[in-house]
């Protein structure tokens, strides 16, 4: 065992020896340069090491400025989109300035054109019962507002004031299934009752004689004593024929109800016209 350990003690010396040995040469020993060898080996060996070390660093850099870049990017993204959501709010609300200035501006034209005393409402808000379908508006009786006073919009008719208050009115839609107003085809001139279903809008009372065609506009009649003549009501969309009398004539309602807006009320009673008298003032279905 001790003659092991001094074989490898003597092997251990012995390359310690050597290793001085070439170190010593080395530093004695000159490159082609005039430099000694030792000196080059060891610069060269520490020249790896530093390429090496600052490789390292660099790639640590770059990866750390990669990161913050990418987090400016990512908060101007965040920005940036808070940015176009703000904007999109904007475009909505002028969207929808525009179209209220739009319908404003067609009551205007409309109160013009019909020649009728009226007071210009706007919709404040919708009926909650699905069984009544009615709308309240800002004028009431501190307006002139009565009930059984019709409800006009530029596209036709709407119903009548059923609860006015002082400053507010319920409005009962023509579309209500207890509304109803006289009717006439406005090319024809037949005769009936137009009456809501709670979404839709059915003629009755029509002769089985009577001119009426898919498409036709019906309009108001005036002898239900609510709703002046010739206001438009809404176009006819299918007919089913019954024995002596239509067995069921369909309206496309002229407005739409789920978007009114502003309104007029009509101060006027309207007078009983005569059938075939031609209102001269009548609002028109659009084309």
């Amino acid at each position: 065992m001790a003659l092991l350990d001094i074989r490898q003690r003597t092997g251990y010396l012995f390359i310690a020896l050597t290793v001085g040995h070439i170190v010593l040469i080395s530093a004695q020993v000159n490159t082609a340069r005039g430099v000694p060898v030792l000196e080059a080996v060891t610069f060269g060996v520490f020249a790896e090491v530093q390429r090496a070390t600052a490789s390292a660093i660099g790639g640590m850099r770059a990866s750390w400025s990669d990161y913050i870049a990418l987090q400016q990017v990512r908060s101007e993204n965040d920005q940036l989109r808070q940015e176009v959501s703000q904007l999109r709010v904007r475009l909505q609300q002028e969207r929808a300035l525009a179209q209220q200035t739009r319908s404003f501006e067609q009551l205007l034209e409309l109160r013009t054109r019909a020649e009728l005393a009226t007071v210009a409402a706007v919709v404040i808000a919708g009926g909650a019962s699905p069984d009544f379908r009615t709308i309240t508006i800002d004028k009431g009786t501190s307006d002139g507002l009565r009930p059984d006073m019709a409800v006009i919009a530029p596209a036709g008719v709407v119903g009548r004031i059923i609860t006015p208050s002082a400053r507010a009115s319920k409005v009962q839609l023509l579309i209500d299934r207890n509304a109803a107003a006289g009717a006439l085809v406005e090319r024809s001139r037949a005769h009936g009752v137009v009456e809501g279903t709670g979404g839709a809008l059915r003629m009755n009372y029509v002769t089985g004689t009577a001119d009426v065609q898919v498409g036709d506009t019906v309009v108001t009649s005036g002898i239900d004593g609510i709703y002046p003549k010739g206001f438009v009501i809404g176009q006819i969309e299918s007919i089913e024929r019954g024995a002596g009398a239509f067995g069921a004539i369909v309206l496309r309602p002229a407005v739409d109800f789920s978007s009114v807006e502003a309104v007029l009320v009509v101060l006027t009673p309207p007078e009983a016209a005569q059938e075939d008298a031609a209102p001269p003032n009548a609002v028109r279905a659009r084309e």
